[in-house]
């Protein structure tokens, strides 16, 4: 970077990877109120892919810069600036700002309330996983916080998975998993889950009360839908509850609500999640992502290996990103950014 320019992704229009270019634009200058961060390391993951294919249902407005998580260093400080100095360690989080987006960049300029604080014991590249962890500790609370002995985590190596997988477990909670390979079940174990069950739905249910000892689990976290939706639905206790918090294989299949009278004596529960319940809740939106930062710190919680690429290799990770073939975090480091 440059002291007048800076490297950035952007799209003109929304597309497969070959749109996402690669620019020089101008170093943003910091207004009154703001503070500019100089990237250290970018997360790269699945809202991303949103925001470049167009689906994404908080769009940018074109020309869009893609990121939704940054690690870096205050390097800049507006007019009036009080809560951060130039010098520290910060993580900007795209869920604290007016739109989605913006950090595929060397630097970006926020508000100064927007960053978090990092503490030196997170290194940069897994500060960018932190998301995750704001995510999980939302979504385990979807019951209310009621006592629960374990949970479901399907595709248990992905890193929605893996960060709901540590959190639970930090809270003494069983965690059981599916994995569709032998590689994505090491993965999971490794990353949080206790055991993993192939990922075959048609059994999956049965495999669970057997684990559980004919009780079920207590939250299932579905984010493929189809006939997955289902088999939670089969796979929970008493007072249990599903956590839909996506549908890629499309709506469950069935009518829900004659499965819940089928089971209805377990007296269950469906809820859909979305981060973005607490977009107008500034303490508890805040209050969840301080409280990953915290255990991560702790070494409660641990990210996730990150495969890091440069900046300039951002089409190459969305081919990765689009074929779901990629274990632990992807991170993008500008250059002569090394991490910490």
């Amino acid at each position: 970077m440059t002291h007048t320019t800076m490297k950035a992704i952007q799209l003109q229009a929304p597309g497969g990877p070959e749109v996402l270019q690669l620019v020089e634009l101008p170093l943003p200058r910091p207004q009154a109120g703001e503070v500019r961060v100089k990237a250290m390391a970018i997360g790269a993951g699945g809202p991303d892919v949103l925001i470049r294919n167009g689906t994404y249902k908080w769009m940018p407005p074109m020309p869009a810069i893609p990121g939704n998580e940054m690690a870096g260093i205050v390097d800049a400080v507006g007019a009036g600036v009080t809560a951060l100095q130039v010098g520290q360690r910060v993580l900007v989080s795209a869920r604290e700002l007016k739109q989605r987006g913006g950090c595929y960049a060397e630097a970006i300029c926020v508000p100064e309330a927007a960053p978090f604080i990092l503490p030196d014991a997170i290194r940069f590249e897994d500060a960018v996983s932190l998301g995750n962890f704001q995510l999980a500790l939302a979504m385990l609370s979807s019951n209310g916080n009621l006592p629960a002995q374990s949970i479901l985590v399907p595709g248990a190596a992905g890193g929605v998975a893996t960060a709901l997988a540590q959190v639970a477990r930090d809270r003494g909670l069983r965690v059981f998993g599916t994995a569709s390979t032998p590689q994505k079940r090491d993965f999971a174990l490794a990353n949080g889950a206790h055991e993993i069950v192939e990922s075959d739905v048609s059994g999956l249910a049965e495999k669970v009360m057997q684990l559980t000892n004919g009780r079920g689990v207590d939250l299932a976290f579905d984010h493929l839908g189809g006939e997955l939706f289902i088999a939670c639905l089969r796979a929970l206790a008493p007072f249990g509850m599903v956590v839909s918090y996506n549908i890629v294989n499309g709506p469950p299949a069935g009518d829900v609500f004659a499965e819940l009278r089928k089971l209805l004596s377990r007296s269950l529960a469906v809820r859909t999640f979305s981060i973005h319940s607490v977009d107008d809740d500034v303490p508890q939106r805040r209050g969840l992502m301080q409280a990953a930062i915290a255990l991560m710190a702790e070494g409660r919680v641990h990210a996730p290996p990150a495969t890091c690429f440069a900046l300039a290799d951002a089409r190459r990770v969305h081919e990765l990103l689009d074929s779901g073939s990629t274990l632990g975090k992807i991170v993008l480091l500008p250059q002569g950014a090394t991490g910490r």
